[in-house]
């Protein structure tokens, strides 16, 4: 599959919303070159001139410069003629599976992932695992509904659809670091999900699975990453403690 234009994603590989659009340039098979934007270092004056705000993922299209993880992916899976990730198949049809997948997406994020970076960001061990269960009981009553015909993919598909290229970077995040050494996430987070929510575990574990998905994935460096999120995290919120004693 070719494009007409050059392609260069600014990324950082442990950022799970520039994973996004690795997936689904793997998914495309669309070439392009790839250049690491380090998060430990100020950000160079080149980069700015591309995103002012420094973040990731950014990517260019030839003169074109295209920004936030959702909207690149989806311009590149519209950039092609035919792919199974964007229906087109009728337009009815189309828009009804578009629809779909657009509120799967919203409600993963909007219900369940925003307990991810409040886990990791908690003031305590004892909070994060209550943010961890919160995740599992969000997942149970707002996500496993969406998902009866996942057949193994969303919707019945057996090829990834956006539904997977835009939640499956966070999944992969949250299904492994509870696991890793000093775990930066609480196994409450994934405590019971098979029993509790059957058919969320099995699409997930599909979805970890792939190739374009766990293509990049790092998990030690993005636990380390996210440890060093959660000390400081903490750190702050000492200083803010002992800020708040009077004397």
């Amino acid at each position: 599959m070719a494009t007409r234009e050059s392609i260069k994603l600014f990324t950082n590989r442990n950022c799970p919303w520039a994973h996004r659009v690795h997936i689904v340039l793997a998914e495309l098979g669309l070439p392009f070159e790839e250049e690491i934007i380090d998060y430990s270092k100020p950000r160079q004056p080149e980069y700015l001139k591309i995103n002012p705000r420094g973040q990731v993922p950014t990517l260019t299209y030839g003169d074109h410069i295209i920004f936030e993880s959702a909207f690149i992916a989806q311009f590149l899976a519209d950039s092609v003629t035919s792919t199974h990730l964007t229906p087109r198949t009728g337009e009815a049809q189309g828009a009804l599976i578009r629809h779909r997948i657009a509120f799967f997406v919203e409600t993963y994020f909007s219900k369940a992932n925003i307990y991810y970076y409040r886990a990791i960001e908690a003031k305590t061990d004892e909070d994060a695992d209550e943010l961890g269960k919160r995740y599992v009981d969000a997942v149970v009553k707002e996500v496993e509904p969406l998902l009866q015909d996942a057949k193994p993919f969303f919707g019945g598909s057996d090829k990834l659809t956006m539904a997977e290229v835009l939640t499956a970077s966070f999944i992969l995040r949250i299904s492994t670091l509870p696991h890793t050494e000093n775990a930066p996430l609480p196994n409450t987070m994934v405590a019971g999900m098979e029993e509790k929510a059957p058919k969320f575990f099995a699409w997930a574990q599909a979805a970890m699975k792939h190739p374009s998905v766990n293509g990049i994935y790092n998990k030690d460096g993005c636990a380390a990453e996210m440890r060093d999120r959660r000390a400081k995290a903490r750190g702050l919120n000492q200083l803010l403690i002992l800020h708040s004693v009077p004397n």
